[in-house]
């Protein structure tokens, strides 16, 4: 329920006050019922509340100060790489030659974007270890459909028609089953070992003639290096199988390791992570991807290439998979990939895995003593905890999260990976201040010493967030979407 001092701006509503002044219409009355089709237009006015100027401002700016965003606190929300997004980025995105240009322009016109774009494909050649990368998918699981496809592509121009099988780990992410099936392929899920590392020889075992790919992120989403990618690669390349890199976890190897050089064939990137475009809030994201040489023909058209001094769009790419996104991807977050990168550097980027892995490292072994372990080992930008033993006491994991709310922090990923029982998934990013960590490990050891002393306290939080704990079964099936006038609304 709403808490009585946060009045919503339909309650301040008083008959007769108005935040705005128009001027008198100045065009002929015309007709509306001629201008949109019947049923469209509304019998009576909406109940929209009538306040002044003041206070829909202050409504605006309360619900703003609500919201949870890197910019605003903690954000350790594991396998997403919730990093600051420097604001040389948005200057950068706002100039008026790269704001202001459309799409459906001349290529004449827009060369400085298109240059950007192309220099920004060189750029992520370098950094994966690819021969091509195409800009035009437009956030990682769209690049992982469109990896997948290109791959199908493939082996169906070579007449192998039997490849009809992808090859996930039971630690992938959940996009990448989800990918797989919507390119027509079906699955089939390799286990860990006792390490958290893929189980060689369940791999052997279900590889075959039928193997199209095996979907791999290394290091992987229990924030482990696959260090036996070389073999793993040999493994599927042996039995004409392809290798398809998942890149949300590329924050840890920047300038330490190239998925190309690992044995890699497809590579997604998330731009919208790894290189600080905004994350969050349903987008907008960008998924480049990178194939070796034998997959180039296959790479959605067009194909942005230079041609002297001049930048054009080739789109006589008879064996292409096709167009993927209207226009070229995302040309915003482009902007802001290609400013970070330009600004860090390779110095840059490899400090960049550096902190991470140290960031990560770090929280693990302070927070290590109070909460489970599953993986005692040296972890890379990420780490996994398990809340068994909080769970002993009658407290979730779910609790945990919760009340990690009181203490002004976004919780981290729970409940995956699905192989991690009362999962706990951290990424502090390199981003982040030792101050900030501290903080962060001592509001997880109270809440550890609370589940002890206090279960309570962390079964019933949060208890200072504007809204209560949820009904979180009852708020996904009956959403409450719209104020419903002088009923309190309960969810």
């Amino acid at each position: 329920m709403h808490k009585k001092d946060q009045p919503l701006i339909f309650e301040l509503s008083k008959e007769g006050r108005t935040g705005y002044s128009l001027t008198p219409l100045d065009v002929p009355d015309v007709d509306i019922q001629s201008l949109a089709p019947q049923g469209f237009i509304r019998e009576t006015a909406p109940e929209l509340p009538e306040v002044a100027e003041l206070d829909i401002m202050r409504h605006y700016t309360a619900l703003s100060k609500r919201n949870h965003g890197v910019d605003s606190g903690f954000y350790p929300l594991g396998s997403c790489t919730m990093k600051y997004n420097p604001k040389v980025n948005e200057s950068v995105a706002r100039y008026a030659g790269f704001a202001h240009i459309h799409p459906l322009q001349e290529a004449s016109s827009v060369q400085g974007a298109m240059e950007l774009m192309y220099d920004l494909q060189q750029h992520l050649i370098e950094i994966t270890g690819m021969d091509e990368v195409t800009l035009q998918p437009a956030a990682g699981a769209h690049g992982e459909w469109t990896g997948l496809m290109m791959i199908r592509a493939f082996h169906e121009a070579n007449g192998d028609f039997k490849r009809t099988k992808v090859i996930v780990p039971d630690s992938a992410h959940g996009t990448n089953p989800a990918s797989a099936t919507v390119a027509g392929f079906d699955t089939i899920t390799v286990k860990s070992d006792d390490q958290g590392l893929v189980d060689l020889e369940d791999l052997k075992r279900v590889v075959g003639e039928d193997t199209a790919a095996l979907m791999l992120t290394n290091p992987n989403t229990l924030g482990l290096f696959e260090e036996n990618i070389l073999e793993m690669a040999s493994i599927i390349h042996e039995a004409g199988g392809k290798l398809y890199y998942d890149g949300a976890n590329l924050n840890a190897v920047l300038s330490k390791a190239r998925p190309g050089d690992m044995g890699f064939d497809v590579v997604h990137l998330n731009l919208h992570k790894t290189f600080t475009g905004p994350h969050g809030g349903g987008g907008p994201g960008s998924g480049p991807v990178g194939v070796k040489k034998d997959l180039v023909p296959y790479l959605p058209k067009p194909i942005l290439v230079k041609n002297g001094d001049r930048y054009d769009f080739d789109y006589n790419r008879p064996d292409s998979i096709g167009r993927v996104k209207p226009f070229y991807g995302n040309f915003g977050i482009n902007v802001r990939a290609y400013t970070y990168i330009r600004t860090m550097g390779p110095d840059g980027l490899k400090a960049v895995s550096e902190y991470a892995v140290l960031n990560a490292n770090y929280m693990m072994r302070r927070l290590a003593p109070h909460f489970d372990l599953p993986f005692d080992r040296h972890c890379k930008h990420e780490f996994v905890l398990s809340g068994k033993r909080q769970k002993k006491l009658g407290v979730r994991t779910l609790d945990i999260a919760k009340r990690l709310l009181d203490f002004g922090y976004h919780p981290p990923t729970i409940y995956f990976p699905l192989n991690v029982e009362e999962c706990m998934m951290i990424e502090p990013t390199e981003t982040e201040s030792k101050e900030t960590l501290d903080a962060f490990i001592d509001a997880m050891i109270q809440i550890a010493k609370e589940v002890e002393d206090s279960p309570e306290v962390v079964q019933n939080a949060p208890h200072t967030t504007i809204i209560g704990r949820l009904d979180e079964t009852k708020a996904a099936r009956q959403p409450v979407l719209r104020y419903i006038k002088k009923e309190a609304v309960e969810v």
